[in-house]
């Protein structure tokens, strides 16, 4: 305000009365897409085509832009560094060490969404952007990762984890129609422990979570019979995902 009374303030500031010099970090996202594939946990990783990094491997992602939300950001790199669209997104943690990124103070929100081996079969996975490379990894055989991804990382499985063995969340890692056997799989794998069989099939078929479908699959000594996760189950792990 001058002595006359007149603001002489930019008329940028004037508009935003409430908009004060300040450094400002920049904002990412990171998004971490499992699935089980090829009787393994595997996670989707590109390949970096610029610095810093080039050449690692790291989880998709970047930078948000100024005009969108932070799951539309998610969405469009995901597609844009992976090909891969139109999957369910679950906000994971932020992550915002001050040295985390060389380039400067960059604040990053992980995402998290599981694939179905049904969803990966329609998914053409290609590395595109700044991405020179895509391609599933096991979650136990990584490589390097570029910034703090690993730590990203294993806190996405701790969460996997968590929710696999209290939640019906089981549901988007198998086909619709499994074997007891191919669950308990899925859980070892998950886990990375082995499980009693018969202790594993008394708590699963307890928690009544699971139907039989009437049907079997052939194969050893004899059919193994056929369940799927009943549509209770799936509705409220559904009913989770919008309100985790």
């Amino acid at each position: 305000m001058s002595g006359n009374g007149v603001d002489r303030a930019p008329a940028s500031r004037r508009d935003k009365p409430y908009c004060y010099e300040h450094p400002r970090p920049a904002v990412t996202v990171d998004i971490i897409l499992f699935a089980f594939l090829q009787n393994a946990l595997q996670v989707l990783l590109i390949q970096r085509r610029n610095e810093p990094f080039a050449g690692r491997w790291a989880l998709p992602g970047g930078f948000v832009q100024i005009d969108e939300s932070l799951e539309a950001a998610a969405r469009r790199e995901l597609e844009e560094e992976t090909g891969v669209q139109d999957v369910y997104l679950e906000q994971l943690y932020t992550f915002g060490d001050p040295d985390r990124d060389p380039r400067g103070r960059v604040i990053t929100v992980a995402y998290f969404a599981l694939l179905s081996a049904d969803q990966v079969a329609r998914s053409r996975v290609r590395g595109g952007d700044d991405a020179q490379a895509a391609r599933w990894w096991n979650v136990y055989d990584l490589p390097p990762l570029a910034f703090d991804h690993d730590r990203i990382l294993a806190y996405a499985l701790r969460r996997l984890r968590w929710k696999l063995e209290w939640t019906g969340l089981g549901f988007l890692l198998l086909p619709r129609e499994f074997t007891l056997s191919e669950l308990q799989r899925v859980y070892e794998t998950v886990l990375n422990e082995p499980l009693d069989k018969r202790n594993f099939r008394r708590k699963i078929l307890a928690a009544g979570i699971l139907e039989e479908t009437g049907r079997y699959r052939g194969g050893g000594h004899r059919p193994a019979r056929l369940y799927r996760f009943t549509a209770k189950a799936v509705e409220l792990e559904q009913a989770r995902r919008r309100f985790p």
